[in-house]
């Protein structure tokens, strides 16, 4: 017997893969005003409400080239702000987050993996007029003839694809390495596809929904009859973003179409791609968006734990904000006044040089306090299935509002562990306190670690 569940609702589950997949957005009101729990926040409102002007300054384009500094101890949302942002932005604005410390590792000095994820975070959207054969399939059938190389095997010559649409129908005969795309995209008769005649690319749409029938059970897409005539025009929309143009064009194959350029994308690169050819693209990019084929869509660049970048890549850093096409740069760190990395006596506020600390809009976050420790530690004890009495979740408030938040999350599993061993399905203060002592915080470490050198 076929086992048939049903799947449940999602919009009311919380779930939590990740450091942070719960974050949904802002959590703001009509009126710009955070909500005390919402999108995935607790507390930070100010925070959150200053964000909600930076994503309204975006969506009206008065943001393009300028840069916010989102400044606060370790564990007070940063981050979470940042990804907050980009999620209000919508799923089509790029965004792109990098760590200080990534360009160090690069195989490419370290501006030009800069500039690299700068490019990465500038969508474009491109409406290309594409000639089209577009039909339910009605025949598929390839034709062989004799090996050129002799022997006994046959080689598939051409094949005939017959397709039928709503106004007529159409035999096309097609070169033999596009049979090779029909057998990838598993297409058989009655499915819908559609054929890019100047690339011959195939696009297995669905299943046609003549053949759906009412106790089909066949987790299968349905479509109708595709209207109009089997060869048209059609307009399709592409998102790139400008670095995989500057890849194509570093290696350009055949093809004038963005989805051909695009091919490139899987080999492996190890040369630098050239300040000239970016300008080259931003001409092309420039025209195309003059002419209306294209439309810029500048996107999010993030880098966590900016204080590591060095004083040259500050200098890139200025350069790139200045230029013509440049996405919205946001950087976060947990510094206060510190020696910028690269120099041996400039010390500045976050590690960032006076002046691009001048360019800045900052944005301030707070350390929580502990009734929003404990409604935090009530909502990650919730998600990840463990029942903590009211005792013991104050018990952990105090730890995260004494020694820091994460630490009092991280003590959470363990404690359900002990719990469980104990018999138990709740936690107990007792576990809590068992838990303090078998696992050391930061301030309790660095104290031992004192001690034991006063004594060497």
């Amino acid at each position: 017997m076929v086992q048939i569940s049903e799947v449940k609702e999602s919009g009311s589950r919380e779930s939590r893969t990740a450091a942070h997949t719960h974050i949904n957005g802002l959590g703001l009101d009509e009126y710009g005003a955070a909500k005390k729990v919402d999108g995935g926040f607790v507390g930070q409102a100010e925070a959150r409400e200053a964000c909600g002007v930076i994503v309204d300054l975006i969506k009206y384009r008065k943001m393009s080239g300028k840069a916010i500094l989102l400044a606060g101890g370790p564990g007070t949302g940063k981050t979470a702000l940042a990804l907050a942002v980009s999620q209000e932005l919508g799923p089509k604005v790029p965004f792109c987050p990098i760590v200080g410390s990534e360009l160090f590792s690069a195989e490419v000095k370290k501006t030009e993996a800069l500039m690299e994820n700068f490019r990465r975070a500038i969508g474009l959207r491109i409406k290309e007029i594409k000639e089209v054969y577009e039909g339910e399939v009605t025949e598929l059938t390839p034709e062989e003839s004799e090996n050129p190389l002799g022997g006994y095997g046959k080689t598939i010559s051409h094949v005939i694809v017959g397709l039928k649409s709503a106004k007529g129908t159409k035999q096309l005969r097609l070169d033999p390495s596009i049979y090779e795309a029909i057998q990838k995209e598993r297409v058989s008769v009655g499915d819908v596809i559609y054929i890019e005649a100047n690339t011959g690319g195939i696009k297995r749409v669905g299943r046609s929904d003549a053949y759906a029938t009412e106790f089909d059970l066949e987790a299968e897409e349905y479509v109708p009859l595709p209207k109009g005539d089997v060869h048209k025009k059609k307009e399709i929309v592409q998102d790139v973003t400008l670095h995989d143009l500057d890849m194509a064009n570093a290696k350009p194959q055949g093809g004038q179409d963005v989805l051909s350029m695009m091919g490139q994308l899987l080999k492996p690169r190890k040369t630098e791609i050239t300040d000239k050819l970016r300008q080259e693209v931003n001409k092309v990019v420039s025209k195309y968006i003059s002419q209306g084929i294209a439309e810029l869509v500048p996107g999010v660049l993030f880098i966590d734990e900016v204080n590591m970048l060095d004083i040259e890549c500050f200098t890139y850093l200025n350069r790139a904000l200045e230029s013509k096409i440049a996405p919205i740069v946001i950087l976060a760190s947990n510094r206060g006044k510190t020696t910028v990395r690269g120099t041996d006596d400039v010390k500045a506020p976050h590690g960032i040089p006076p002046d691009l600390v001048d360019r800045l809009l900052i944005v301030r976050t707070l350390p929580y306090n502990k009734e929003e420790i404990q409604t935090i530690i009530f909502k990650r004890a919730k998600i990840e299935g463990l029942n903590i009495n009211e005792q013991a979740l104050d018990r952990v408030a105090t730890i995260g509002s004494e020694k820091s938040l994460r630490y009092g999350l991280q003590l959470l599993t363990p404690a359900g562990i002990l719990a469980t061993t104990s018999g138990r399905t709740e936690i107990l203060p007792e576990d809590i306190d068992e838990c303090l002592d078998l696992f050391l915080d930061g301030k309790r470490s660095t104290k031992i670690l004192e001690q034991s050198e006063s004594y060497l």
